[in-house]
C-alpha cells in the first residue's frame, strides 16, 4: 500500500526523521512535543479521546481484525531446519486441544495426532473478487452537457488507470470481504501545482492582449490530473474513525495509526548479542528500527504525527475528510460492514477437526497389525508372504486386526460441513469451475446460471455498496478539481453511473440482441456502447468548447 501526505503539507520540525528532498519544504521551527490538537477543537477531538480510540483500536478491534486476515491467509509456520514447516498453519488455533496438546507426543511420536488444515476460505473470497471485478467498471457521466460529459470521463478513466486500473478494485474487493469493509483516500497535493501553473498562465496573458489564450485538450488534462491524484486503499487495521453523536453513518474525523519501519538499524541490547553469539540464527544484534504514524483527517485540517510529536500539517482545502467508506454489506445501524470471512471460521474449525480425526483414523486402520501369543521371538521376526512359525505352544495364535473401513456417517458429516460452507459463502465449487451441478436438459449458459444463482445474487448485492462507494469516489475527485479551480462542475454535473461487467460468459449474439430491443426502449447510446464495452473515439477538444 502506498503512503500519501495530505494536500498542502506543511513540514514541522524534527528534522531527523525527514529524508532531504523533505527538508526543503518550508519548516515551522517551533518544536512540538506531544499531540497539538487545537485545529480539531470544533469536532471535540482532543488528547485523551484520541489515546482512547488507539487504545481500544489496537486492544479490541486490532486482534480481531488480524484473526480474520489468519484464517483467510492460513500462513504457514516458519522453516525447520529440514526445509518443512515447524508448525501448522495459522488456522491450527481453532482445532480442540485433544489434537494439539497432547503431553505425551513430547515424549513419543507414536502419540502424536495427524494434523490435516484444508483452507476453504481463501479460493471462496478470491473466487468472489473474480466475479466482482472480472474487469475495471465503466464510469459513464450523467453530465447535462456532452462535451463536459467526454471531459469527465476521460479524466476519471486516466485517473483509475493511473493508480492500478481494475487491480484498484480488486485490492478493495479483497480487503473488503476480509475485514467487512475498506477505504479509500485520495491526495490531492499535486493539484497545487497546476493549479498554480494555470493561474500564471492565466495572468501572462491578461497581461498581454495580443496574446491567444491556450487551452489544454482533453488528453493533456487527463494526463495531468491522472498524475498528480494518487488514491490509496486502506484497510480496516489501520483506519480509526470517529463518529458523529447523533449519526452513525457521518464521519468527523478520520484516522490512519500504524507502525511502519524505517531504513535506520537499531543495535540490539547486550542480552540479544549474547542470545546471537549462543545461538546465530534466533538472534541478531541489528534490527530494524520502526516508528509509530498517526494521521488524522478533518473537513478542515490535516496533521501527521511520528511517535507523538508533529511531523506534518496543512488545512484541507476540499472541505470535506478525503475518505470514502465502502461497505462489504451493508450492516443497518453499524458503521462497519459484514465480513465474508467471519461466518466461515466456525464452519472451518470444524471441517479441519473432522479431517484430521479421519487422517488419524486412515493413519490407525490403513496398515494391518498383528497381534501375537504363545510365540518367541515374535516381535524379531518379520511378518511376509510365505513366513512360517514353529512352536510347542498349543494355545499360541496369530490375531491380524486394523486395515481400512468404510466410516458413513464420517463421510456424511463432511459432505454436510462442505454444503454448509457453500451455502454460508454463497460461492459453490462450480463457480470455481469444479463443476458439480445437476444441469439436466437446460441450454449451458441457463444451466450456468442457475448453478451460479447464490454467488450472483450475493455478488449483486455487494455491488450495490461498492458501486455507491466508486460513484462518491468520482463525486470526490470532480470536488477536487473544481476546488482548486481546474476543471469547474457543480453537484449535478459529479454524478455517474457505474456499469459493471458481466461475470459470466454470455453469447455475443444475444447481447447485440439485448442492445437492440434496449435502444428500442430509449436507453441512450453512450451507455449501451458501454455496457458491449465499446470505447467511444471522442475527438479531442479544448477545454473553453467544454
Amino acid at each position: 500500500m502506498r503512503k500519501v501526505f495530505s494536500p498542502d503539507v506543511h513540514i514541522c520540525a524534527r528534522k531527523s526523521r525527514l529524508s532531504p528532498k523533505v527538508k526543503r519544504l518550508t519548516f515551522l521551527e517551533t518544536q512540538t512535543v506531544g499531540y497539538q490538537l487545537s485545529p480539531f477543537k470544533p469536532i471535540s477531538l482532543h488528547d485523551d479521546l484520541l489515546d482512547l480510540l488507539i487504545q481500544q483500536h489496537e486492544n479490541i478491534t486490532l486482534p480481531r481484525l488480524e484473526r480474520l486476515w489468519k484464517y483467510y491467509r492460513n500462513a504457514l509456520a516458519e522453516p525447520d531446519s529440514a526445509g518443512g514447516s515447524s508448525n501448522a498453519p495459522a488456522q491450527q488455533v481453532g482445532l480442540p486441544p485433544r489434537l494439539v496438546h497432547n503431553h505425551l507426543s513430547d515424549q513419543d511420536d507414536r502419540f502424536k495426532r495427524e494434523i490435516v488444515i484444508e483452507n476453504d476460505i481463501a479460493w471462496r473470497i478470491h473466487t468472489l473478487v473474480d466475479f466482482m471485478f472480472p474487469k475495471a467498471p465503466k464510469i459513464v457521466s450523467k453530465a447535462r452537457n456532452t462535451d463536459k460529459r467526454y471531459v469527465i470521463e476521460a479524466i476519471l478513466q486516466s485517473i483509475f488507470d493511473a493508480n492500478e486500473g481494475v487491480a484498484l478494485w480488486q485490492d478493495a474487493a479483497l480487503l473488503g470481504s476480509i475485514y467487512g469493509h475498506v477505504d479509500f483516500l485520495i491526495n490531492t497535493s499535486g493539484l497545487s501545482q497546476i493549479a498554480s501553473f494555470k493561474a500564471s498562465a492565466t495572468s501572462k496573458n491578461a497581461h498581454s492582449p495580443g496574446v491567444v489564450p491556450s487551452n489544454p485538450s482533453t488528453i493533456d488534462l487527463a494526463a495531468r490530473v491522472a498524475s498528480n491524484i494518487h488514491i490509496e486503499t486502506v484497510e480496516a487495521p489501520r483506519a480509526i474513525a470517529l463518529l458523529s453523536q447523533t449519526d452513525y453513518r457521518k464521519v468527523v474525523a478520520y484516522i490512519i495509526h500504524y507502525q511502519q519501519y524505517t531504513n535506520e538499524i537499531q543495535r540490539g541490547s547486550l542480552l540479544t548479542r549474547l542470545s546471537r553469539a549462543i545461538t546465530p540464527r534466533f538472534g541478531s544484534q541489528l534490527q530494524r528500527s520502526s516508528i509509530s504514524i498517526t494521521e488524522i483527517y478533518s473537513a478542515t485540517h490535516f496533521q501527521r504525527y511520528e511517535d507523538g510529536e508533529l511531523v506534518a500539517e496543512s488545512p484541507n482545502r476540499l472541505g470535506v475528510i478525503p475518505v470514502v467508506h465502502v461497505q462489504n454489506l451493508s450492516q443497518p445501524l453499524y458503521y462497519e460492514g459484514l465480513s465474508d470471512v467471519e461466518p466461515l471460521i466456525p464452519l472451518q474449525d470444524e471441517l479441519n477437526t473432522r479431517l484430521s480425526d479421519r487422517a488419524n483414523r486412515v493413519t490407525m486402520q490403513s496398515f494391518r497389525m498383528w497381534l501375537g501369543k504363545g510365540l518367541e521371538g515374535f516381535a524379531d521376526r518379520p511378518i511376509g508372504p510365505g513366513q512360517m512359525w514353529m512352536t510347542d505352544n498349543l494355545d499360541a495364535s496369530i490375531e491380524a486386526f486394523g486395515g481400512d473401513a468404510d466410516s458413513p456417517s464420517e463421510t456424511a458429516h463432511l459432505e454436510d460441513l462442505r454444503e454448509a460452507l457453500d451455502k454460508t459463502s454463497g460461492v459453490t465449487p462450480a463457480a470455481a469451475g469444479h463443476i458439480k451441478a445437476k444441469v439436466g436438459n437446460l441450454s449451458s449458459e441457463n444451466a450456468l446460471r442457475i448453478s451460479l444463482m447464490g454467488t450472483i445474487a450475493k455478488v449483486n448485492r455487494k455491488r450495490v455498496t461498492y458501486g455507491a462507494g466508486i460513484e462518491k469516489l468520482c463525486d470526490l475527485i470532480l470536488h477536487a478539481l473544481n476546488v482548486y479551480g481546474i476543471f469547474p462542475t457543480d453537484q449535478l454535473d459529479r454524478q455517474v453511473e457505474v456499469v459493471w461487467a458481466d461475470a459470466l460468459p454470455i453469447d455475443e449474439s444475444r447481447r447485440l440482441a439485448d442492445a437492440l430491443a434496449k435502444s428500442q426502449l430509449g436507453v441512450p447510446l453512450d451507455v449501451l456502447r458501454a455496457e458491449l464495452g465499446y470505447t467511444d473515439e471522442k475527438p479531442v477538444k479544448a477545454l473553453s468548447a467544454s
